[in-house]
């Protein structure tokens, strides 16, 4: 898991072990990542806001984040999931007036297409939401 992290990001063990087995929901608000820690009884008293800078979480609204040298557990966690930074990093150039993010797509040979199943020439959900296709104009 240590090659998934950026140079000079040093988490502790311990901070990487919790970063990779707590159950964390996240959600990309403007370009910055809400961390939210569902193994925690109360969830909604544990969600905070990750900044990312240069695709490396940067930091970090929690009390650990501030109070102990080396990123917290939040940071790690987003750190360690590239595809949650690769979709930031696109969100944050589409904020900053870049190219839409979807404009450069290219699929996985694992993604299922269902278009072809499809009446009048309109695209499945999945290509409109991941940007592969658009809606006809009416």
């Amino acid at each position: 898991m240590d090659h998934l992290l950026p140079i000079n990001f040093k988490p502790t063990s311990h901070v990487l072990k919790r970063a990779q087995y707590e159950a964390f929901a996240f959600s990309v608000l403007d370009g910055d990542i809400r961390v939210r820690n569902e193994s925690h009884e109360n969830p909604a008293t544990h969600e905070y806001l990750v900044t990312v800078v240069n695709g490396i979480p940067a930091t970090c609204e929690c009390p650990a984040d501030a109070a102990y040298e080396g990123p917290c557990k939040h940071r790690v966690a987003i750190a360690i999931r590239p595809r949650i930074l690769e979709l930031v990093t696109k969100v944050q150039v589409v904020a900053d007036g870049g190219t839409r993010a979807t404009d450069h797509y290219e699929p996985a040979e694992s993604d299922q297409c269902e278009c072809d199943k499809l009446d009048d020439g309109f695209p499945c959900w999945d290509c409109v939401r991941t940007g592969r296709k658009t809606l006809p104009e009416t």
